[in-house]
């Protein structure tokens, strides 16, 4: 028994106040698309910036360095994972809440791929029933995307999917290097304000006042709130409990979804989305590929 787990009564139940946040960022984000026709890019600028600053002050005040002599995986790191956040926002803002939300929680198939085709790690029968079964899961959520005109979007956000198994994957050698997890994180928010911030200015903000505010903002407090549960939690937690508890975000993003945007979802995308979400579960017996998807230590 871990002592600090038996200090913290809440325990792996952090990981569900993570849950919590990472909808209500999901649903700022389908809201400001929404009501004010905000762009992915801006709201990538708004997700990462917020972190930016607040991971950079509070690393200034512990007397923290930035200096790396890695920051060419830094930099590489940080561009896969801003892409993919920005093909997983646009497919949720052009999706129904829960297909968007569950394409991007393909990471974690396209990790243990990248892991068999880059590092060439030997892949066991039970990971390879799992892929396969992630694989059936992919396809019949796709499919009602697909049928209904939707298939850019989808395939966008399955793009987001990879790269960020891509991301993750790269996590995991900077982690061997000895980099601190705080300095990965923060790397990835300045890099991703900065392409975000690049990017939208190159085809235009949207005005900035006192309606928007609040989902803008709320958008960057949710995701950062969310960021400092998880890695708590897989802190405190039991590793499999918490990642098993991960997946709330899929369950609570489908219903919100039904509830404030009036999605329509499919029995052939509910079960698209529980196979999903069941391999991912499966996935995370495996303890090498927990140590992969922690973005801190």
């Amino acid at each position: 028994m871990n002592v600090q787990e038996t200090r913290d009564p809440l325990g792996s139940g952090w990981m569900v106040i993570a849950a919590v946040c990472f909808t209500i960022m999901n649903f700022g984000i389908k809201a400001a698309s929404v009501k004010f026709g905000f762009s992915s890019s801006e709201m990538v600028f708004w997700r990462m910036g917020f972190s930016a600053v607040f991971l950079g002050t509070m690393a200034k005040m512990q007397g923290k360095t930035f200096r790396t002599p890695y920051w060419k995986a830094h930099l590489s790191r940080s561009v896969s994972g801003t892409l993919g956040m920005f093909c997983i926002f646009y497919a949720i803002m052009h999706l129904p809440l829960a297909t968007g939300v569950t394409l991007g929680y393909t990471s974690s198939i396209f990790l243990a791929i990248l892991s068999f085709v880059v590092l060439r790690e030997k892949i066991s029968l039970y990971t390879f029933a799992v892929l396969i079964l992630g694989f059936i899961g992919v396809v019949l959520l796709l499919n009602p995307s697909f049928q209904s005109g939707q298939e850019g979007a989808a395939l966008v956000g399955l793009c987001g999917g990879l790269l960020a198994g891509w991301a993750y994957l790269q996590v995991r050698e900077l982690s061997l290097l000895g980099e601190p997890g705080w300095r990965v994180v923060f790397y990835l928010s300045l890099v991703g304000m900065v392409l975000a911030g690049i990017w939208t200015t190159i085809n235009g903000w949207h005005s900035f006042n006192w309606d928007t505010l609040p989902y803008l903002l709320g958008v960057g407090a949710s995701a950062l709130v969310a960021q400092l549960c998880m890695t708590y939690a897989y802190k405190v937690g039991q590793k499999f409990t918490v990642a098993s508890l991960s997946y709330l975000t899929v369950v609570f993003s489908s219903l919100g979804g039904v509830w404030l945007f009036g999605d329509k979802i499919s029995w052939q995308e509910v079960l698209g989305m529980g196979i999903i979400v069941v391999s991912g579960i499966l996935s995370s017996l495996n303890p090498s590929w927990l140590n992969k998807l922690k973005l801190f230590k």
